[in-house]
């Protein structure tokens, strides 16, 4: 199946073009839109996923994510891609929108959202070899030890205090809001 992707500009307003994956002749000043989602839990830990011997950055760990297809928004990319890659289900509104990284030829939204209840992390073989919870900090870690997916590297270094801010703050506002403990 051929996958197209609508044509935006470098403020994300759509140029009404579109363009198929795999093609030659990118035209330029035009971008795609690409999404990743951090799912995070309540013990601060968030999902990575590492890349399928068969993908392109094979083996590089990374967020869920991947290429918004024509006529798809932002959200509606990240919830499928979470789904596809990961069986993790979100909704859209879930979704939080931390920044956006420009690229040669996409605009990268990364999207953080909590961990549904009842989730359960199955990953596509074809997309994903191995998955796992980490701490904000390991987050940190692993992209200056070089185990991050290439593109990681400069998308952290852009979007990852945003993110980590978001989660943190998520965090907080639980604590809030729990019910207090009662007295033994």
């Amino acid at each position: 199946m051929d996958e197209w992707w609508d044509l935006v500009d470098a403020a994300g307003v759509p140029t009404g073009g579109s363009f198929r994956r795999g093609d030659a002749g990118w035209p330029g000043g035009s971008f795609h839109l690409v999404v990743t989602v951090c799912v995070h839990r309540a013990d601060g830990t968030v999902l990575l996923t590492q890349r399928a011997p068969t993908k392109e950055f094979a083996f590089g760990w990374e967020f869920p994510g991947g290429s918004a297809f024509a006529g798809e928004t932002g959200r509606a990319a990240a919830c499928r891609e979470l789904l596809e890659e990961t069986n993790v289900t979100v909704e859209p509104e879930a979704l939080r929108r931390v920044g956006r990284f420009t690229e040669e030829t996409a605009l990268v939204d990364l999207f953080v959202v909590q961990e549904p209840s009842g989730s359960a992390v199955r990953a596509d073989p074809a997309e994903v070899m191995d998955w796992r919870w980490v701490s904000l900090s390991e987050v940190s870690t692993l992209r200056t030890s070089g185990v991050m997916a290439a593109p990681w590297g400069p998308r952290l270094d852009a979007l990852w205090p945003a993110a980590t801010a978001t989660i943190l703050a998520a965090d907080d506002s639980r604590e809030r809001t729990s019910p207090p403990h009662e007295s033994w």
